[in-house]
């Protein structure tokens, strides 16, 4: 009996990350071999690169916090644990953008905690 291989299957697999690498320079679009590790390590990164979105936004939350506190005279840990013990339920997300765009709304909230 012959052997039986599912070309099927592999060309697909193989259309697949291709498809992945479209837009890579040289060899790395379409010589499989080369294609294939250039995807995985492409796909590596954009993995890590989800979890560092999360790390670099925060970070620019805390320093537009600060920012705007130091503007009424506290600092960004001293807002924060007073915000924190008067139970004002808002993220840093929401305060760093009422500190960018509504200076007004953010020198409310830092005076209700002063």
């Amino acid at each position: 009996m012959p052997r039986s291989v599912n070309h099927v299957a592999s060309r697909a697999r193989r259309k697949k990350v291709l498809k992945l690498a479209k837009g890579y320079f040289g060899r790395r679009k379409n010589v499989w071999t080369v294609a294939k590790n250039a995807v995985e390590r492409g796909l590596q990164y954009a993995y890590k690169g989800r979890k560092q979105k999360k790390r670099n936004f925060r970070a620019l939350w805390i320093q537009r916090i600060n920012a705007g506190a130091r503007l009424h005279e506290l600092s960004y840990s001293a807002l924060m644990g007073k915000i924190n013990a008067q139970g004002i339920e808002l993220n840093r997300k929401v305060l760093a953008d009422l500190a960018m765009n509504h200076p007004d709304a953010f020198k409310a909230i830092v005076d209700q905690v002063k």
